[in-house]
């Protein structure tokens, strides 16, 4: 399932607006695709990150991934929670696995991620739904 509110990159990570914050994630099916997580990197609070650009590094038993942001910004929140609680990743990516928060200085970025609809069409297109 891909919750409408939240837009989405080609990369498999969400991102959800509240004021000029972006909460950052993996999807569900960025989960499912990973399988049993052993690493997760997050970056600093005070970082600078560019759309598009990696933030972090997730690994698991099957693979390591870069993380890339959907948005520009500077990190205002790490979730320190998650590191010590992978699991969380597969059970629970849209909710308590968030990974990132960034202060953006606009909107830019964020409207031209995917919609759900738009996300949704991309994994049937690309065979992965």
């Amino acid at each position: 399932m891909v919750p409408a509110e939240l837009r989405y990159t080609k990369s498999h990570e969400w991102a959800k607006m509240d004021g000029g914050t972006v909460t950052v994630g993996i999807t569900a099916f960025a989960a499912e695709q990973l399988g049993d997580v052993v690493f997760l990197e997050l970056p600093a609070v005070g970082e600078s990150v560019k759309a598009e650009t990696p933030f972090g590094v997730v690994e698991s038993v099957k693979a390591a991934v870069d993380l890339n942001c959907p948005v520009g910004g500077e990190i205002v929140e790490s979730n320190e929670n998650l590191t010590g609680n992978l699991e969380l990743l597969g059970k629970d990516p849209f909710g308590s696995a968030w990974m990132i928060k960034v202060k953006t200085a606009g909107d830019a970025d964020f409207k031209n991620l995917m919609s759900a609809e738009e996300y949704e069409k991309f994994l049937e297109e690309e065979g992965e739904h």
